[in-house]
Parts: C-alpha cells; structure tokens; sequence
C-alpha cells in the first residue's frame, strides 16, 4: 500500500472519529429534555433539577469546543507534515535511536498538554466552580501538573525507552519483549498503585473506629471477604463530587473512600457500595478486565510489530524513511477504528459485571440501601439520568442509573414475596 493511500485512511479515519463523537454528543444532548422516569423522580427537586439541565447544557457546549480544537490541532499536523517537523526538530537536538524518540514524544505531549491548558483550567475554575464542585486551588493545580509531568516523563519514559531498545535489538520479535514488559508493569501498578502513586497527589488514612468501620467488617465477614485496609482519601481537596474504590490485587487490596462520600451518605448506604464492590472481586472481574487487557495488550503490539518497519507507514506522515516514534503514531490512528471496536465489546461486558455486583449486594439485602446511595451520588455529581440508548451502547461502562434501579427493585421485590 502506498504512502499516498495510508494518507488518506489516516486522514479519513481522523474526520470520521471526530464527527460519529460530534453525533453521539448531539444525540445525548437531545435526550436531556426527556422527562424523568418515575423511579428516579426524588433524585432532584425543582430548582436542583434546573440546575443540573443547565450544567449538562453547558459541558456539552464546552465539549463541542475542545473537541473541535483538538481535532483542527490533528488536522493541521496531518496536512502540513507537522509530525515530520518535530521529527527534524528532535533529531537536530539528539541522533540517538532513544534520545530522539523521547524527545519526539515530549515535545508532542507537553504542546498539546499546554496549547489545550486554558480549556482544561476553564472547565476547572469557571464551569465547576460554577456549580460547585470544584475545590482545586491554583497552586494545587499547578502542582498536579507538574506531578503529572514528571510521572509521564520518569515512568513512561522510562518504558518508551525500553521498548526502543527492544525494537533495536530485534525488530522481529520486539513486540513480545514489549508486552512481557508492559504486563509486568501492569500488574505491578495495579498491586501498589495506591502505595506509590495516590500519596503523591492525596492523603490517605486508615477509616478511625465506629460504627462505620464497624459495619463494613461485619459485612466483610458475613461476605467472606477478608477486609483489613480502609482508608480515606482527602478526596475534597478539588472537587465535592464522591466515591468510593477497590485497590491492589490480594494481599494489597485496600477499600478507599472519598471523605465527600463519608459526609453525604449513611452507614447503610456506604456498606452497600463497598458490597457492590466486593461483588466485582467475588465475581473476579478484576482479575478478569486484566487477562482482557493483556490479552488486548499483546494483539496490538503483534500487529504493530508487522508494520513498525513499514516505509510507506512512516512517509504517510512526511518522513522519508522507516522510524519508530512515526510509524507508532500512524499506527495508532490507524488501530483507533478497531479500538472502538473492542471499547464497544468491552463496555458490554462491563454494564454486565455492575449488573453482577449490584445483584452481590441484594443478596445481602442492601438493595434498598444501594439504590438509595446511586440517587444520592446521581444528585450530588448532577449525572444525566436520560443518556441517549445508542450513547449508553457505544460508551458506557456502567448501566445508565434507571436501569440498576429497576434491576435492584426486582430483586428486592422478589425476595419480598
């Protein structure tokens, strides 16, 4: 295949992703007026409700903006060979195999993290501000940045650079030493994830004894489901919005609350969201979303392993000759068709393990409880209670609020009977 024609899928793939997103965002907007079913009719009064319409409106209209400027961004690196002009600008700095490619990739990141900082500083400090939510300060914002920049650049630099040398050392079969790499991060971020990386950016302390603490080890013991680590995490520090997750793999999962969702709901409620979470362990759909991800992970970097010394793939995008940091971005659009594929295959099987999980808690009778916690954390994050079905299909991982509540209502009927 030419390089001429790699142009052109890149290029039509790059519009057609922007405007199938451009018509999933209209046709859940144009849901927002549908009205509130029964079931969900004590999420919001009259003036909360109002309030959360006028939010989701104007996310929307926020949303249409960035996007259309990210994707102008794309288009005119696409068009005016702008991948090929930071590929010269990188290796007139550094010739080295590693060095450049690095380079490359930091200039990318940090022109696009910076050129797009003013939409991401106004959704902060003026949209949630707006409606309350925000509780960012200046300085932990800037701070967050700078973590962030400097966890990209040590960790995923450090990463990148190995792969390069994998890549150097044996072109053939590099995919695999990537993969064997990326796996071995994977689950070592996914066992001290909240050891390393959230002290950085939150406080986490150990849930103080009472009734709460209590509560949750009963239920622990009742479940079968050996609980010793709870903590709290300063999750008021930027924003009042709340939740609640799992952490770790065996000996080092940990429950974490945001201290936003100690303050909002009652014992009963928390213990419900925490069986819904140990329903996900119960039913190893954590282990599960990991084989996935591998599995996934492995595919991707075979396929790109066929191509990384394409010619044609790296002169789709201005560069004369085969390079890796080039051909990985083409590929990457590329590969963008079928990734959406499988996000729309996974978030099926996703909406079916909170399905799973919901119906854990029931079986403990908290259905009552854990349908009241959903309203209350509809209410407080102002979620959209009506999402458009063809949205819900393509992109959500989580069954829309209606549809756990009745599924919990069935239940809790059920076993009424």
């Amino acid at each position: 295949m030419s390089s001429e024609i790699i142009f052109i899928v890149i290029f039509s793939i790059t519009v057609f992703g922007f405007f199938s997103d451009q018509i999933l965002s209209f046709l859940n907007a144009s849901w927002f007026n549908k009205p509130i079913p029964e079931e969900l009719k004590d999420v919001y009064d009259f003036d909360k409700y109002k309030k959360q319409q006028e939010y989701k409106t104007e996310n929307y209209r926020f949303g249409i903006l960035t996007s259309i400027f990210s994707f102008l961004l794309i288009v005119l690196m696409l068009l005016f060979d702008g991948f090929a002009i930071v590929d010269q600008l990188a290796g007139r700095i550094s010739g080295h195999y590693i060095l450049k490619t690095l380079l490359f990739f930091a200039i990318i990141f940090l022109a696009m993290d910076v050129l797009s900082m003013p939409f991401a500083i106004y959704d902060t400090f003026v949209i949630e501000n707006k409606y309350g939510f925000n509780k960012t300060t200046p300085k932990t914002y800037v701070l967050d940045k700078i973590k962030s920049w400097l966890l990209m650049g040590i960790i995923g630099g450090g990463i990148l650079s190995l792969i390069i040398w994998f890549y150097e050392l044996n072109p053939d079969y590099f995919w695999l030493y990537a993969w064997i790499l990326v796996v071995g991060f994977s689950v070592f971020m996914n066992m001290f994830y909240s050891v390393l990386i959230v002290p950085l950016f939150n406080k986490q302390t150990p849930l103080e004894d009472g009734e709460l603490r209590t509560s949750i080890l009963e239920f622990g013991k009742k479940a079968g489901f050996n609980i010793d680590k709870i903590f709290v995490i300063d999750g008021s520090k930027r924003s009042t919005k709340a939740n609640a997750y799992f952490s770790g793999l065996g000996p080092k999962k940990r429950i974490v609350l945001y201290d936003t969702l100690i303050n909002e709901m009652t014992t009963d409620e928390i213990v419900a969201v925490l069986a819904h979470e140990i329903g996900h362990y119960k039913h190893k759909h954590i282990y599960k979303n990991l084989f996935a991800s591998i599995i996934e992970t492995g595919v991707t970097l075979f396929i790109f392993g066929l191509f990384a010394c394409s010619d044609p793939l790296s002169q789709a995008l201005g560069v004369e000759s085969a390079s890796f940091h080039i051909a990985l971005i083409a590929f990457g659009i590329i590969y963008s068709t079928l990734s959406s594929a499988l996000g729309v295959i996974s978030s099926i099987f996703s909406r079916k393990a909170e399905f799973q999980a919901d119906n854990f808690a029931a079986k403990y009778d908290l259905a009552e409880s854990l349908v009241s916690a959903l309203k209350k954390l509809s209410s407080h994050n102002m979620s959209n209670l009506t999402p458009h079905p063809l949205v819900v299909f393509i992109s959500y991982s989580h069954p829309p609020v209606l549809q756990r509540v009745r599924n919990l209502f069935s239940i809790s009927n059920n076993s009424s009977k």
